[in-house]
């Protein structure tokens, strides 16, 4: 599903009960959580929890003092109108609004004060009654997950995608505080992996000295975080698991120089700086003896030896039947200038077909090894970038099954079939497909169907992967729009590849 709120690095700081009951005391807090987050330059919310207790403790325990929970809830109670001055506090302190209701009239509360975002406790995350008031409302939901099953987490995601919720998931321990044994931190990737199109985080609850868990978290794909906040007085104390503006400081800190660390998830260009380290570390391609312009050199012509020289062939540009591009003398370095002679067709197919393997194993698509691979490029290899796709023929029998891979930015042209009908379904990328002048664009999961003899087409941006279940395909049953692509054979537009690990094993060469 499509998300409208970003919950990338947010930051929630949670009051919960460290108000003491104390409206001033609240506000202190909140004054300092805000400064700590401006200074900080994160984006924050400051999380309330919101009981109406005249309803949600029993009648029968009110007053008392042998429960712990409600001694303290009655003890710290504050009333709404109190709770409503905080929240204008809040966001004059450039804090996003942010409230844990534990009933469902505490959900019309939040509601009524306009907060920005609600926050499910693990105590509540299998409470349906909760769950339905929640998921009505159309605000953004972040749920902990602290003692449940696998199964539940499933039944949570479901509910909560079914009713079409824009929410949130995170790894939580309910041990306050938490031992740095128990942190349990791994189980962040188990649900990045599990849920993929989810925003997954962490609500913390360990020693709040503790700022390398935040680094681990971050580094194992956190990517909102929760801590309790609080200030310890004169006259109230700060529990072991709420953090003092200065604690919060050095964890926000730790989560700059984590994501410092980690860096981006796409690979950038290489800096300068690495450049010339490498280089200087590499082998240049030396001849072995004189060479003369126009010749074809091949692998016994050539040696390769430190240092790389200015405008040197390095050792890994070089491939055999590379042309001399002027005289060379017995130990002479090749220059950097031959590496850039065209490429093959074969040298082409290996670089799509790494490119198109790479693309599977990120999307943790696996194909059966007897499937039919062709590359297939409308205007040719050398323009196949831009307009083709490598198509993999998993069946065609009765009915067909294909998986359809584009490279990034990569177009196929108009076309229609008369006898297939087909269905795709978006497996992992983006893809916008065009149907008879009509435009529509998939998210992974969606599926589109096309009749026989309706003209479609589609692209990608980013790269995509989507599967194709049709009626028995036909090699004559494309036809193109572009006259210059219809007066092609078959052939002259498909480039046919081996057996998927055949193909690799033989061509590590190239």
């Amino acid at each position: 599903m499509s998300r409208s709120f970003d919950f990338e690095n947010l930051f929630v700081y949670d009051l919960a009960n460290n108000h003491q009951g104390d409206l001033d005391h609240a506000r202190r807090i909140v004054g300092e959580v805000g400064r700590v987050n401006r200074e900080a330059k994160v984006k924050g919310a400051l999380k309330f929890q919101f009981r109406q207790l005249d309803s949600f403790i029993h009648p029968d325990f009110k007053g008392r003092s042998d429960h712990k929970y409600v001694k303290r809830f009655s003890e710290t109670r504050l009333e709404t109108k109190a709770f409503a001055e905080l929240a204008n506090h809040v966001r004059a302190q450039g804090l996003l609004t942010m409230c844990t209701p534990f009933d469902e009239e505490s959900v019309d509360v939040i509601c009524d004060m306009g907060l920005d975002i609600i926050k499910i406790a693990s105590c509540s995350a299998d409470d349906r009654p909760l769950l339905e008031k929640v998921a009505r409302v159309n605000k953004p939901v972040v749920v902990s997950t602290a003692g449940l099953r696998t199964d539940e987490i499933d039944w949570l995601v479901n509910f909560l995608e079914t009713e079409r919720v824009d929410f949130a998931l995170m790894h939580c321990v309910a041990l306050y505080p938490t031992p740095d044994d128990k942190l349990q931190l791994n189980q962040i990737a188990g649900l990045c992996e599990r849920y993929r199109n989810v925003p997954i985080g962490w609500s913390t609850h360990e020693d709040q000295n503790n700022t390398s868990a935040v680094q681990i978290a971050y580094a194992l794909g956190a990517r909102l975080f929760e801590r309790h906040v609080g200030l310890a007085t004169e006259k109230y104390k700060l529990n072991a698991y709420s953090s003092t503006p200065e604690q919060l400081e050095r964890w926000i800190a730790a989560f700059h120089g984590a994501r410092a660390m980690i860096g981006n998830e796409e690979r950038s260009p290489t800096s300068p700086a690495e450049r010339q380290t490498l280089v200087e570390l590499k082998r240049g391609t030396y001849a072995r003896r004189a060479l003369a312009k126009g010749e074809t050199v091949q692998r016994a012509d050539v040696f390769f030896a430190m240092p790389v020289q200015e405008g040197q062939l390095i050792s890994g540009q070089w491939r055999p039947g590379l042309v001399a591009d002027r005289d060379y003398a017995a130990n002479a370095p090749l220059d950097s200038g031959l590496g850039g002679q065209g490429l093959t067709n074969e040298q082409l197919v290996y670089q799509i077909m790494l490119q198109v393997r790479g693309m599977l194993s990120k999307a943790n698509i696996h194909i059966n090894e007897d499937s039919a691979i062709e590359i297939s490029h409308h205007y040719g290899l050398r323009r196949f970038r831009e307009f083709g796709a490598v198509i993999v023929t998993c069946i065609n029998r009765a009915y067909a099954k294909k998986l359809v891979i584009q490279l990034p930015r990569q177009k196929h042209p108009y076309h229609f079939h008369n006898q297939k009908e087909e269905t795709f379904q978006l497996l992992d990328g983006d893809l916008e497909i065009v149907k008879d002048g009509a435009k529509t664009k998939l998210r992974p999961g969606d599926t589109f169907l096309v009749e026989p003899s309706q003209w479609h087409k589609f692209a990608t941006l980013e790269g995509c992967i989507f599967e194709e279940v049709s009626t028995t395909h036909f090699n004559n049953d494309s036809f193109y729009e572009d006259p210059a692509i219809a007066r092609m054979t078959r052939d002259d537009r498909k480039t046919k590849v081996d057996n998927w690990l055949a193909y690799f094993r033989t061509r590590h060469a190239l």
